[in-house]
């Protein structure tokens, strides 16, 4: 036990090495970092019994104020929002489907997907049983595939917005091909806010359902996420995750949220909207810059802060040009992963670049990432140069 003022390690008690996250809101290294007040809302959570159907509005009304939508509905992450919007425009609110999935015999249950969308995650809406046709080639779709992909058995048409994920058709006119038909558009947004502005955009482009996690950009609870759209699908998708009524409980159950988590999660969303995002904005910019200049004038080295949208705020970018006569951007990531304290940067995008993802860089954080990449791309250098004899 910690005595006398000393900070309690629960980290270093389970032999766990603590680490420097500059490669983003990855899962793989605990999402983000929650604030303070997302704690305590969690912690008083925690000591009271309630409805959670009633809690379930209450959050519902928050997450489509947020979004810009007529409802909403907090899940267990992003990916069983996929699982949640999947569900939900199979069997919309009949009872006998919901109890039936994954079954999906004689409903629509076909999701069209853009080949140049497949991911990582896609697999989420097949879990309740539909089943993913891709339409348009690898690269790039136009409007007839779209059109001819649609059929009988189609239930919606998913839509993926992810960095340096193409976008063969914008999100308008997949929306407008769609609901000609009736068809809706799902929309897996899952770590495209910041910026702010994005809660708000996929509903306002078309978008019937749109999910996001709510343990990136937003710093809510790790395990949570934000869906909204059309009431009716939103209650679909309730449904399908809580129905006391069904004698039998959906195959989507198994990604129920706490209310310790819908309090978070609602508190973390108040706390973004409150933000001064565009300060935040430029204090990654700042110790972006800090991170740049040190590793400035390198030979073979071209280090830059860019700010696209791609790349999630403004990050240093380090390209490797052809004349880099040091270690490989894979060797370089290695020897920072295995530093004290252990380093993870980004792999790029455009090619095998290193990026620096700021959102998670804690202040102080950047001289000890620049000194890292100093030492170690300088030194690489230096071991190459012939001796003096």
């Amino acid at each position: 036990m910690a005595t006398n003022g000393e900070a309690s390690d629960v980290y270093a008690r389970m032999g766990v090495k603590k680490l420097i996250n500059a490669q983003s809101w990855v899962t793989g290294l605990g999402g983000s970092l929650m604030r303070r007040e997302v704690f305590s809302a969690m912690e008083e959570a925690g000591r009271y019994f309630v409805d959670m159907e009633e809690l379930h509005d209450a959050a519902g009304r928050v997450v489509a104020r947020a979004c810009g939508a007529e409802a909403g509905m907090v899940t267990a992450g992003a990916a069983a929002g996929n699982m949640l919007m999947s569900a939900a425009v199979m069997t919309e609110t009949d009872d006998v489907r919901i109890e039936r999935l994954p079954d999906t015999s004689g409903m629509k249950n076909e999701i069209l997907i853009f080949k140049a969308q497949r991911n990582h995650y896609d697999k989420m809406f097949e879990v309740p049983g539909a089943r993913l046709v891709e339409v348009g080639m690898p690269n790039v779709a136009r409007r007839y595939h779209l059109e001819a992909g649609l059929g009988e058995k189609t239930a919606a048409v998913a839509y993926i917005f992810a960095p340096f994920l193409k976008q063969p058709l914008t999100l308008r006119e997949t929306s407008e091909i769609a609901h000609a038909r009736g068809i809706p558009v799902l929309v897996d947004a899952s770590a495209m806010v910041p910026p702010i502005e994005n809660l708000t955009r996929f509903v306002r482009e078309g978008a019937d359902m749109v999910t996001f996690s709510g343990g990136k950009g937003i710093a809510g609870p790790q395990n949570s996420g934000l869906l909204a759209g059309k009431t009716e699908l939103i209650r679909a998708a309730r449904k399908n995750y809580m129905n006391p009524a069904s004698a039998r409980a959906s195959v989507v159950r198994a990604a129920k949220v706490s209310k310790e988590t819908i309090v978070g999660l609602v508190t973390a969303i108040e706390l973004f909207l409150d933000s001064d995002h565009s300060a935040i904005w430029n204090d990654w910019r700042v110790r972006a810059e800090y991170i740049v200049d040190r590793i400035r004038g390198i030979p073979g080295i071209r280090a830059v802060v860019e700010e696209e949208p791609n790349r999630q705020g403004p990050q240093p970018v380090i390209y490797f040009e052809a004349s880099w006569k040091g270690p490989s951007p894979e060797s370089v990531r290695k020897l920072l992963r295995e530093g004290t304290p252990p380093i993870h940067v980004g792999r790029g995008g455009y090619r095998d670049e290193i990026n620096v993802v700021m959102v998670n860089v804690q202040k102080g954080e950047e001289k000890i990432i620049a000194e890292a990449l100093d030492r170690i791309l300088r030194g690489s250098q230096d071991s190459n140069r012939p001796s003096k004899a």
